[in-house]
C-alpha cells in the first residue's frame, strides 16, 4: 500500500464510522475552550471536564479571569497537574486578552501563542475546534498513532508529524483529523498493547502489519 492509498484508507474508514467528531473538553465558547485546553495538558479531558464548572461559575468570563488573585484561582485549580503554573498562565493569559485584544479571543496561531501558556498544540486546537481552520495539534496519542499506522514517516518532533499530516490530508478534513486520530488513540491505539483486534484500520497500518502479524506468524 502506497502512502497515498494508505491516507485515504484511513481517512474513509474515519469518515464513514465517525463523520463528526468533536473534543471531548466541555465549553460553551471560545474563552471556556482556551481554559480547558490550556488546563488539558498534561491531564485527562475528563480530569479537567470535573473542574472546569466550577470555574467558570466563580470566573464566567475573560474580564473577571484577568480580575483574579492567585489564592482565588489556585484552589479551583488545584486538581490538575502543574496547578501553580497554570494559575499564573490562566489569569496572565486572561489579562493579555483583554489589554491586547479587547477582551476577545484571538482566532489565529501567531496571536494565540503569544498568550502565556498557549503554545503551538494548544493555537492550533482552538482554531481548528472553533474557527474550522486547517490546523492539525498534535499531541502524544496523534504523534504516536500517526506514527504507528504509517501515516507519519521518521518525525522526529510534533511539528514535524504535523507538516507531514497536513500535506497529506485534504484541508476540509484537517479539523476532523485531528479528533479522529487522537481518540483512536487513547481507545483503540493505546500506548501500551494496543487494541489491535478491535481496530479496523490493520489493513492500512504499518504496525500492525510489521509487528502483530509477524508475531502471530512465529
Amino acid at each position: 500500500m502506497t502512502r497515498k492509498e494508505r491516507y485515504e484508507f484511513v481517512l474513509s474508514y474515519f469518515q464513514e464510522h465517525d463523520p463528526n467528531p468533536e473534543t471531548e473538553l466541555l465549553y460553551d465558547d471560545p474563552f471556556e475552550l482556551l481554559v480547558a485546553v490550556i488546563l488539558s495538558a498534561q491531564c485527562t479531558d475528563k480530569r479537567v471536564n470535573m473542574t472546569t464548572p466550577v470555574i467558570f461559575s466563580r470566573f464566567p468570563d475573560i474580564k473577571s479571569l484577568a480580575a483574579a488573585q492567585f489564592d482565588e484561582l489556585f484552589p479551583l485549580v488545584k486538581s490538575i497537574s502543574y496547578p501553580n503554573s497554570k494559575t499564573r498562565h490562566l489569569i496572565a493569559m486572561a489579562k493579555m486578552v483583554t489589554d491586547r485584544f479587547g477582551g476577545e479571543i484571538p482566532l489565529t496561531v501567531e496571536e494565540l501563542v503569544e498568550l502565556p501558556g498557549v503554545g503551538r498544540k494548544t493555537a492550533n486546537v482552538i482554531t481548528s475546534v472553533i474557527d474550522r481552520q486547517p490546523n492539525m495539534a498534535v499531541d502524544t496519542h496523534v504523534f504516536r498513532v500517526a506514527a504507528r499506522i504509517g501515516l507519519t514517516r521518521n518525525a522526529k518532533t510534533p511539528l514535524e508529524a504535523e507538516r507531514q499530516l497536513t500535506r497529506f490530508i485534504p484541508k476540509d478534513l484537517i479539523h476532523k483529523a485531528h479528533h479522529w486520530i487522537i481518540l483512536h488513540g487513547r481507545y483503540v491505539c493505546i500506548a501500551r498493547n494496543p487494541k489491535c483486534a478491535d481496530c479496523g484500520l490493520r489493513p492500512a497500518c504499518r504496525y500492525f502489519q510489521q509487528v502483530v502479524s509477524k508475531k502471530a506468524a512465529i
